[in-house]
């Protein structure tokens, strides 16, 4: 490739979220990467970038003294944080992603943003490739688990849509796959009688940046004729683990596929 050919691409890289910086990362350019999200933990080597922003909000100086030539965002929360950067005159790219599939194709499309669509393929597919074969392993389950996942406790909020995606997918039943279809946060909100009239057999909360209490879904009223409270079928998955949409999702996935395997016996 020559020099003329190298400077068509991005150089100097912000990420504003986890899973971005990851993909980044795989792609091969982590070079070119001059800053990230302080919630940046894959790999070990991004802690060691310039931490510019949490998730709804960034250090605009460091960024301005950073000068990147392209600024990758995600999601509806950081609309006015990307906007405002927008209008001091930065590139930004910020997807809203929201299934399994749209995943697969902001992987792509950074990738080809960075002039490396042939690596982002192999990415996606190995991503791809690996679900697929958790999926394989819990096909033969004698029934399928009925699962709430609940990503907040106040109020409640049900799984987005590649929570309940993953959950179908590796062989259990989201009790609120219908809610998961809500783009917005708000969209998903539950009324805690919700859960009860459901009755899944278990609820596996990931509470997104703060530690699952046990303890208190254990004692919300009128939960106690649950099935899942009673047989205490609780389990958590770390939200890094499962709410980034990105590739840091295989390790959630992982922990969902043995969890259903648990409960199917």
């Amino acid at each position: 490739m020559s020099k003329l050919e190298t400077a068509l691409w991005p150089e100097r890289i912000i990420c504003l979220t986890a899973e971005t910086t990851e993909i980044v990362f795989a792609l091969g350019a982590q070079d070119r990467l001059v800053g990230v999200s302080g919630y940046s933990v894959r790999p070990p080597e991004a802690r060691y970038k310039e931490k510019v922003a949490a998730f709804t909000s960034v250090r605009r100086d460091k960024i301005r003294e950073l000068q990147p030539d392209l600024i990758l965002g995600f999601s509806d929360l950081q609309k006015d944080i990307l906007r405002d950067l927008v209008g001091e005159g930065f590139n930004v790219f910020v997807t809203n992603q929201r299934s399994l599939a749209e995943i697969g194709e902001v992987i792509l499309a950074i990738g080809r943003l960075l002039g490396l669509e042939q690596k982002a393929l192999e990415i996606r597919a190995r991503f791809f490739a690996e679900l697929d074969e958790l999926a394989a392993q819990n096909r033969r389950f004698r029934f399928r688990p009925r699962v709430y996942f609940e990503e907040w406790d106040d109020p409640l909020i049900a799984g987005i849509r590649w929570v309940s995606e993953l959950i179908e997918k590796l062989g259990g039943e989201d009790v609120f796959k219908e809610k998961s279809l809500g783009l917005t946060a708000s969209q998903r909100t539950l009324d805690p009688q919700e859960v009860i009239n459901k009755d899944p057999d278990l609820v596996i909360a990931s509470w997104c940046g703060k530690k699952v209490q046990k303890e208190k879904i254990l004692s919300r009223p009128g939960w106690s004729g649950m099935k899942m409270i009673k047989e205490n079928q609780i389990y958590e998955i770390k939200s890094a683990d499962i709410l980034a949409p990105g590739l840091s999702l295989l390790h959630g996935a992982r922990q969902m596929a043995d969890i259903l395997k648990q409960a199917a016996g």
